[in-house]
């Protein structure tokens, strides 16, 4: 159980929190730790039970998931946590624009309720390993609409990546693997694995999500 992914469930209504709960705690390697009916109390439970992945609904009273998912990525609360936190927003609106905006503020993507409990089983799975759970054309859509009217300037940190991590870089802003990438740049995933690292290291970012993300806030695709 200790080596299960622990999952934090938010969302006002208490029926389908309930059966989110029955089917995540029915999957192997997983279990729920608690659950939230607003945002702020989805940040007192994620303070206080270091979930791996929270599963947020975007549209609630008090506090919405945008919010909290903002609350949540603040970089005290990031600095004081002991290992990654995930955020799945959960939608009824396909490609929704305050999705786009959580996944801006470090959501690794979104899912609509309807979707069947396989693949949220393998939602949950995908963005504990550091992957984005919407497709690279979903993901760019939404981001290069959110995005296309301002697109600043990157950092001076980007110019430091060299040759090799800028081909890194690009390929995982267009949504490829780093199996993909070892094969297309004829190397070893290992060494892809030190590339990306490197990115994200050099770039102040937490996970391939983010790559993403930077790409298209600073027009870099």
């Amino acid at each position: 159980m200790t080596d299960d992914i622990a999952v934090l469930l938010v969302d006002d209504q208490d029926l389908f929190r309930e059966g989110v709960r029955v089917i995540v705690d029915a999957q192997p390697g997983m279990h729920v730790v608690g659950s939230a009916a607003d945002g702020y109390e989805a940040v007192r439970l994620a303070d206080e039970l270091n979930p791996d992945v929270v599963l947020m609904d975007i549209r609630m009273p008090e506090l919405d998931g945008v919010e909290a998912t903002r609350m949540l990525f603040d970089a005290d609360r990031v600095a004081r946590r002991s290992s990654p936190l995930r955020v799945i927003v959960l939608t009824t609106f396909d490609l929704d624009d305050r999705a786009a905006t959580a996944i801006s503020l470090g959501a690794s993507g979104f899912l609509l309720k309807d979707t069947t409990p396989a693949q949220l089983a393998d939602a949950i799975r995908t963005v504990h390993s550091g992957n984005a759970v919407l497709s690279p054309a979903d993901l760019g859509t939404l981001l290069a609409r959110r995005f296309a009217p301002r697109a600043p300037e990157p950092p001076a940190a980007f110019a430091t990546l060299t040759e090799r991590e800028l081909e890194v870089f690009r390929a995982i802003a267009r949504g490829r693997s780093n199996a993909e990438i070892a094969s297309e740049m004829f190397t070893s995933e290992s060494t892809v694995k030190t590339h990306v690292g490197a990115i994200l290291r050099k770039l102040d970012l937490r996970d391939r999500v983010q790559v993403v993300v930077f790409a298209h806030e600073h027009g870099l695709l």
